[in-house]
């Protein structure tokens, strides 16, 4: 294991959320849903892993193992905040979506009281969502720079966005209990996509001791020393392992002081790049 550190829109029309199954249109939560055949078109490649991406994301919503984190969810939804008074909240745990034949998997921390847990999708409808994805976009890992609503039209391209927590919890911080709740839900998530996987990106510490966790879990946890946390390294597992690559969470903290550029951002997901397309970061 070898790390490298390198130097340093239109709001959705209101309307009741939708679950997983529903249809494209209405945009539904997990991406992976889209992907099931209108039909009974010949099975594409994709099918198995997207299938079972769908299954895996109709019992996350329906997930009631931290019943704090539900009520908040619920008394959030209910209360909204004045500038999405219109809308009506998700208020419920949230999968995560993309591309089931990801190469890159980016693991958050937890949707936001006003994002993900209003738009019902994951990096979706805040100020961290613009960033993650304008870099995503800038890297070829979306087909747009923005995420406001799920039916907006975004696309992940050889990606897939997940969490610690599916949850969105008070002042952004997840319990050690709520966390280990919501571990089997990634460690699921790394068994189906696992095949396809070249690279993860972490965003924060939480995110990075989530994943470490969830590899145990898995059966898969790297030799030597537990990867530290610091932004831009890139640690290396060996052959069966995708690269790891820490960044810091782009949350408004991180980047309204200035701890986290969108140049940061941008050479974290060129490295995210290089390594998906088979060329050393």
């Amino acid at each position: 294991m070898h790390p490298t550190v390198p130097p340093a829109s239109a709001p959705q029309a209101p309307g009741r959320a939708t679950d997983p199954s529903s249809s494209a249109a209405s945009g539904p939560p997990s991406a992976v849903a889209a992907a099931k055949p209108p039909g009974g078109p010949p099975l594409a490649p994709a099918e198995p892993a997207a299938r079972r991406l769908e299954a895996l994301a109709a019992r996350v919503v329906q997930c009631e193992a931290c019943p704090g984190l539900r009520a908040y969810c619920q008394e959030v939804a209910r209360t909204k905040r004045r500038a999405f008074a219109d809308w009506e909240y998700w208020g419920r745990p949230l999968p995560g979506f993309g591309d089931p034949q990801a190469r890159l998997l980016v693991v958050g921390l937890a949707p936001a009281a006003h994002g993900g847990n209003r738009t019902g999708r994951m990096f979706t409808g805040d100020s961290s969502a613009d960033w993650l994805l304008r870099a995503m976009y800038r890297a070829g890992f979306a087909n747009q720079p923005t995420s406001t609503h799920r039916g907006d039209g975004l696309r992940l391209l050889g990606a897939y966005i997940t969490a610690a927590c599916r949850c969105a919890p008070p002042d952004n911080r997840p319990t050690p209990a709520e966390l280990a709740a919501c571990r089997p839900f990634l460690v699921e998530e790394l068994g189906i996509l696992w095949p396809s996987l070249r690279a993860v990106v972490v965003l924060g510490q939480i995110a990075l001791a989530a994943y470490l966790r969830a590899l145990a879990d898995l059966g898969r946890a790297p030799a030597g020393p537990r990867p530290a946390f610091a932004h831009g390294a890139t640690y290396r597992f060996g052959p069966g392992h995708p690269a790891l690559i820490v960044s810091y969470h782009p949350s408004r903290q991180n980047t309204q002081t200035g701890r986290l550029s969108e140049a940061m951002l941008d050479q974290v997901f060129a490295t995210a790049r290089a390594l998906c397309d088979g060329a050393e970061a």
